[in-house]
């Protein structure tokens, strides 16, 4: 562990959270300027998360903040800080990339506060992130050792290749991986993500996190990848080569998988798993490990789609429940088409709502898995706390940057 912070650093800290309050998205938004001229740290980021309007430099400008008013009760932090550690080794960050980060948020505090960076600010901020990264690389360079000393596990990169690709619905089609050297894979927790190199002629090497939609098994692993496109952008990249070019034999890098998003399977209460359109990927692991290994605990799938042309994977979600009578699917579509059958391709119309859960599903014992676009999972989370589901047995994943992080801290530190 790395030695406490000084009283002084810590007064010195709390007393810039006016500073980051007013200017703290320009300094993350210099930083990851300072930070993208090294093209290998670039292409560990999704660069549709920055730019004007991307949500990474916010989300981070909110965790620096959270860190700052903090700083004497880093316990609150915990959870935040596990989430990251555990991204970071979904993407093989080593401690070199640390000293990367350092200079160019150190950099981008002087730049953006000028003069008002004091040394003494420089040096209280220099201590108070060394301290933190020191954490981070501890946590992952244990996560690191248990992957290498477990059957199938490795560290870095390794190469599998696509043995087969699945159309799932319009917008989503699955990708077995299987690796090249013939060896057996690390068996994943269901619900975490494998991190995946890809190299784009013209693009560079940008790398991604898939979530793993298969059981976990010594032979391969599956992802379930949306074709992403929003109004007024462009469709995502890797995400449109990987539907347009991505074929049976391409060999892809990949990092051990890795994540905090886990179905707990020492339990025996009540599961109910709630997703809403590929936030189902995760979704998928668990409830293929619930159908192999417990076959009847009381589960609850809860799924909702636009329509039937983008709801991956129905027709095995069916399967299950039909093989398994401890298993209950609830389907909503928010704009079925004429095709769509009421009552055989999904049970009601609208949105899915904390509301129904609480009234539908074992609330006063179940434990909730909940996957999703954001304002899905802003709903359910913020609803089912509402309406008296404790926060310990709420648990959520979200793809993209982790803005949600610092709402967690109020939270655990009440």
């Amino acid at each position: 562990m790395p030695s406490p912070l000084s009283p002084a650093t810590i007064a010195i800290v709390k007393a810039t959270i006016p500073a980051l309050e007013a200017h703290g998205l320009a300094i993350t938004r210099r930083m990851y300027e300072r930070l993208f001229e090294d093209p290998a740290i670039r292409d560990l980021f999704n660069q549709s998360h920055h730019g004007e309007t991307g949500s990474q430099p916010k989300a981070l400008a909110n965790a620096v903040l959270a860190y700052a008013r903090n700083i004497d009760n880093l316990g609150a932090l915990a959870s935040a800080v596990e989430r990251i550690a555990q991204k970071h080794v979904t993407l093989a960050i080593l401690p070199a990339h640390y000293h990367a980060v350092a200079d160019a948020l150190l950099g981008a505090i002087r730049d953006v506060l000028g003069e008002a960076a004091t040394p003494e600010i420089g040096a209280a901020w220099g201590e108070a992130y060394w301290f933190l990264a020191d954490i981070l690389i501890d946590r992952e360079a244990a996560i690191y050792h248990d992957h290498e000393a477990q059957p199938g596990g490795w560290t870095g990169w390794r190469d599998v290749r696509i043995e087969s690709v699945t159309i799932e619905s319009e917008t989503i089609r699955s990708f077995v991986l299987v690796p090249v050297d013939g060896g057996p894979v690390l068996r994943h927790l269901p619900g975490q993500s494998l991190g995946i190199r890809f190299d784009l002629p013209g693009e560079g090497v940008p790398t991604r996190n898939y979530s793993v939609s298969c059981a976990p098994n010594d032979r391969s692993y599956r992802i379930t990848v949306k074709r992403e496109a929003t109004p007024g952008r462009p469709a995502g990249l890797v995400s449109s080569w990987l539907h347009d070019a991505a074929h049976p034999g391409m060999v892809l890098p990949i990092a051990a998988p890795a994540g905090d998003f886990v179905l707990d399977r020492a339990s025996s209460a009540p599961v109910v798993l709630v997703s809403g359109g590929v936030g189902l990927t995760p979704m998928m692991s668990m409830l293929e490990t619930l159908h192999a290994e417990a076959p009847e605990r009381p589960t609850w799938y809860v799924h909702g789609a636009l329509n039937g042309r983008v709801h991956a994977m129905a027709a095995r979600a069916r399967q299950f429940a039909a093989e398994r009578p401890a298993l209950r699917l609830h389907t909503v579509y928010e704009a079925p088409e004429a095709t769509d059958r009421l009552g055989v391709d999904h049970d009601a119309i609208g949105r899915i709502t904390p509301e129904w859960l609480v009234a539908h599903t074992p609330a006063a014992e179940a434990t909730y898995y909940l996957c999703g676009p954001k304002p899905f999972l802003a709903s359910l989370v913020h609803g089912l706390a509402r309406l008296g589901v404790p926060a310990e047995r709420i648990r959520y994943e979200f793809f993209g940057p982790a803005d949600a992080l610092v709402e967690e801290v109020p939270r655990v530190a009440a």
